[in-house]
């Protein structure tokens, strides 16, 4: 059993789904405490719970999720990532008034259906844009 767990822990989309879906829940919820406190202004509330759930999601993807620690591109690391979550920032602050405003969803059921499809493209782009490391040469390890 142990062994079990020992291979869960082991694999990387595993550690992206528990830190991935921690950060997603504590993003979401972000958003529903602004979007009831600041009375439907939406755009705003998607602005500060981004503010908020990206650097708690950089620390952790980068401890957990990919294991990187210490100094190291760790300035590198930030840009490549903020520059990610930017980019579904964008496309997230495209669909939520589309949703609300034209399709006639509520905002947390509009943030909910576009959250889910921005998580699978958020570790394909960290996995391989944020994260990734360049190989050594074959011959260095010889």
């Amino acid at each position: 059993m142990a062994s079990f767990f020992y291979r869960l822990r082991a694999d990387e989309r595993v550690r992206f789904l528990v830190v991935g879906g921690f950060n997603t829940v504590f993003a979401y919820a972000l958003f529903a405490l602004f979007e009831l406190t600041l009375d439907g202004h939406y755009l705003l509330s998607l602005l500060l719970s981004y503010a908020i759930a990206t650097v708690v999601a950089f620390v952790l993807h980068r401890r957990v999720t990919f294991s990187r620690s210490g100094r190291h591109k760790l300035i590198t690391d930030f840009f490549r990532f903020e520059s990610v979550h930017i980019g579904l920032l964008a496309l997230n602050a495209a669909l939520l008034p589309v949703l609300v405003e034209i399709v006639g969803w509520p905002s947390l059921v509009a943030q909910a259906a576009i959250v889910s499809v921005t998580a699978v493209m958020s570790y394909l782009l960290h996995k391989f844009f944020s994260f990734r490391r360049a190989h050594p040469p074959a011959h260095a390890a010889a």
